[in-house]
């Protein structure tokens, strides 16, 4: 590796080069507050006469002593990109006005020595990747009169510099750009390590995505023709699967995390993905690459169709991917992966499919209503998938999910209409609400309405939430204060209208007639049952709540299987056992790890240890430290009978084995860990 200091005017208009941007680099992106900010750089020094130069700093690159048939010597740029764009957009700016001047040396000067190798073709000097080539050869040989059709950031970076740069300061850019000082690294392939540097470089600033960095580092170390080959066969294709269509935003990062969690069974830190990817595919020959990136394309194609679920050509199954998607339930997708893996391969067909999807609604929304933490679910999607019988399919994905207990539970009908009967389902999140209201409307519904995109349709409360003294006047006291104060953001006072504004906060009677507009009148399913009634109480609202919920229960069912004969090993949740009284631990699995302990005592101290080891500040920021009374070492004589944390703490064990499990309990909340301790009691 060589390192030096140098104008960036001397290595731009060095003759017979090409700055190469490779195909694992990510696009050019800079935003018209990069190009601002670097702009007013190179004004302010070339206005200022007491500033000698203007540092921007360094430009990595790769000499190989690589030559073109036209004898041009290409550098491969990894770090600064961005900035060597931009300069560029910039050169092409000046060489425009200097056009518009008819200033021929100008011109030539700068297309000679900045923009082009006169002597080799007139080969671009800065060759971009190919989505951003065409736009800068079109700024290379355009007149202002043709239109460039594409969305390009180089485009419209040059638009706006083009209308920074003009007549009056012109002079000052060209001084500017010839005070501009970087940081040459040159590195050689062959005795440095690119990769690594280029790790290095990241971690100190350079703002790149894990996909960023994925990338690179399947293509870096390759040789020119193969990143080209698994860049255009593989990557590309990952890339063009792995984006939200509807905000044209890159998913790569997620996709490749939900694919390392269904390949791993392990979900990996946002911020680590990279990392895990070069532990599960460290770099070997082009051969087994192929292979490990075939896959990889392959579930890409699956995850597209989970981000946009118009891609999903059966009408039938993308009903309910669709459902999946505006639920935002993302934990599920390495799960999910693989099932489109096994319809797409034939090993089940597609009622199975949509059945599996439905089930997986039905845990989800079920858990949603009751108020079960939500942060639990990663880790049961993550290892889902093992528990299912390939010749059993459905039936072992049910008994699977009915098997989870405490926070993991699959919520029975009666827990469950008992939280929908009082859930306040008005102020929760809009698109919960019309997955909610859209699904209670259109089952079974042979005309679908269309609740999602719909901007005609509102949501109406029947029971007003400001109730004008006509409410007042025809409702018992106790009915209206009752609705008031318990039902009027439920479900059973909830409903969709396409005519909110006209029935307002009227009485009832108006609202069902209104001519044109009434419930009567309307042809939603939810509004049925309004249309007959002559008075809306607190009888009628649980009436409309009990049709409601026979609905509810058809559409998010209970899967009605037995279990009789899988629950046999006796596992159990902590929260959901038995007390310990009178019983013998036969084992307890903590963070995955199976121990048999001799006593209560040793999986309480076990427990806490590990606790302790995960986070000790949480037993210090929190009361848990003196509600488990831990102690320093040197205090232990204070303590009747202890356990040992470490060398410098204690845990007081000198409590009855029922205490030991409420404590327990109470750690395990303060870490949010409810599902990580199980235990079995001996027989």
């Amino acid at each position: 590796m060589k390192a030096g200091e140098g104008r960036v005017e001397g290595f731009l208009s060095s003759t017979k080069t090409q700055f190469v941007i490779p195909v694992y680099q990510r696009s050019y992106d800079w935003t018209i507050s990069q190009c601002n900010q670097l702009l007013d750089d190179i004004v302010k020094a070339g206005s200022n006469y007491e500033i000698k130069a203007h540092f921007i700093g360094s430009i990595v690159f790769i000499h190989d002593d690589v030559y073109t048939t036209t004898g041009v010597k290409e550098l491969v740029i990894i770090d600064g990109q961005q900035r060597l764009t931009t300069l560029t957009i910039i050169y092409i700016v000046l060489y425009n006005i200097f056009k518009e001047m008819n200033n021929l040396d100008k011109i030539n000067e700068i297309k000679e020595t900045y923009l082009v190798n006169k002597f080799a073709g007139n080969s671009m000097k800065l060759c971009p990747t190919e989505n951003n080539k065409k736009a800068m050869s079109y700024l290379l040989s355009h007149d202002d009169n043709q239109e460039y059709n594409d969305f390009s950031k180089i485009i419209e970076n040059y638009n706006h510099l083009k209308g920074r740069i003009n007549y009056q300061n012109y002079l000052d850019v060209e001084r500017g750009l010839s005070k501009l000082l970087f940081v040459e690294i040159s590195l050689d392939r062959n005795n440095d390590n690119p990769q690594r540097i280029f790790e290095s470089l990241n971690s100190t600033g350079l703002e790149l995505s894990q996909a960023d960095l994925i990338r690179n580092y399947i293509l870096m170390g390759l040789e020119r023709q193969n990143q080209e080959n698994i860049y255009v066969n593989y990557w590309e294709y990952i890339e063009k699967f792995a984006k939200d269509e509807a905000t044209n935003k890159s998913k790569v990062s997620d996709f490749i995390r939900d694919y390392l969690t269904l390949e791993n069974k392990k979900i990996p830190n946002k911020g680590n993905v990279y990392i895990e990817f070069k532990l599960k595919y460290p770099t070997t020959s082009i051969t087994s690459l192929e292979e490990n990136l075939k896959a990889i394309k392959k579930f890409s194609t699956f995850y597209n169709k989970l981000i946009n679920p118009n891609r999903e050509n059966d009408k039938d199954i993308r009903l309910h991917i669709e459902y999946i998607h505006r639920l935002d339930i993302n934990v599920t997708y390495p799960f999910l992966l693989k099932v489109y893996d096994d319809y797409n391969s034939g090993d089940i067909d597609k009622q199975t499919f949509i059945m599996v999807l439905e089930l997986i609604q039905s845990y989800t929304w079920r858990r949603f209503i009751v108020g079960l933490p939500t942060n639990t679910l990663n880790k049961i999607f993550m290892n889902l998938y093992e528990k299912i019988d390939i010749s059993n399919y459905l039936n072992s994905l049910q008994k699977s999910l009915l098997l989870k207990t405490g926070a993991q539970r699959f919520p029975k009908d009666i827990e469950v209409l008992d939280a929908m009967k009082v859930k306040d389902v008005y102020n929760i999140q809009s698109k919960n609400r019309l997955y909610f209201l859209d699904r209670l409307e259109n089952y079974d519904n042979k005309e679908r309405v269309n609740v999602f995109k719909n901007s005609d349709l509102t949501i109406e409360h029947i029971f007003p939430q400001n109730p004008n003294q006509k409410w007042k006047e025809e409702l018992k006291i106790e009915d209206f204060n009752y609705i008031r104060d318990n039902y009027l953001n439920t479900i059973g006072n909830i409903t969709l209208s396409g005519n909110n504004g006209k029935l307002s906060n009227k009485p009832f009677l108006e609202k069902r007639d209104l001519t044109n507009y009434g419930y009567k009148e309307s042809r939603l399913w939810l509004n049925k049952y309004l249309s007959g009634i002559q008075t809306w109480d607190k009888n009628a609202i649980e009436q409309r709540f009990k049709i409601l919920s026979d609905r509810f229960l058809k559409i998010w069912q209970y899967p009605s299987i037995e279990l009789d004969l899988v629950v046999e090993n006796g596992e159990i949740n902590i929260f959901d056992a038995d007390k310990p009284t009178h019983k013998k631990l036969d084992y307890f699995i903590f963070f995955d790890q199976k121990i048999k302990p001799n006593s209560v005592t040793e999986l309480y101290v076990y427990v806490i240890k590990q606790l302790f080891d995960l986070q000790p500040e949480t037993f210090f920021n929190s009361d848990l430290s003196e509600k488990l009374r831990v102690t320093k070492s040197s205090e232990k004589n204070t303590l009747n009978s202890f356990g040992k944390i470490n060398e410098f703490y204690v845990v007081d064990t000198n409590i009855d084995s029922n205490s030991k499990f409420d404590r327990l309990k109470y750690a395990l909340e303060i870490f949010d860990l409810e599902d990580e301790l199980i235990i079995k009691y001996s027989i």
